[in-house]
């Protein structure tokens, strides 16, 4: 995770399983829908919420954990990667909170992932 001024930048590598220890984070009625790895971590879509690990320091032991409820989220875009220089999907967050912003490797499927947030949001 990178801060840019009043944006907050994620890049999410590829679709993996569930991680056991979200349940843990979860509360009554939440459940994991999918998860996607981060370059040192993961974020996990749920029911109510998407929440993003971001392991830090050195060691990596301290662990950030942003939780952006879908109910925040007022608006979004999606931009398909581009054939040669242009190599990775973009995913635009706009929220009561601020400006969020996703990069989506090559084998991120972007319409699954746009069909993901169209279902919590819609």
């Amino acid at each position: 995770m990178a801060e840019m001024g009043n944006i907050l930048t994620w890049t999410l590598i590829g679709e993996c399983p569930i991680p056991d220890d979200v349940n843990d984070l979860l509360v009554e009625g939440e459940e994991a829908v999918a998860a996607y790895k981060t370059f040192r971590d993961s974020a996990i879509f749920t029911n109510k919420r998407l929440i993003v690990r971001d392991a830090q320091g050195f060691t990596g032991k301290k662990v950030e954990i942003y939780s952006l409820p879908y109910s925040s989220i007022v608006m979004w875009s999606t931009e398909n990667a581009g054939r040669f220089l242009d190599v990775n999907a973009e995913v635009e967050l706009w929220t009561r909170a601020g400006h969020i912003k996703i990069n989506l490797n090559k084998g991120v499927d972007i319409r699954k992932f746009d069909k993901l947030i169209a279902k919590a949001l819609l």
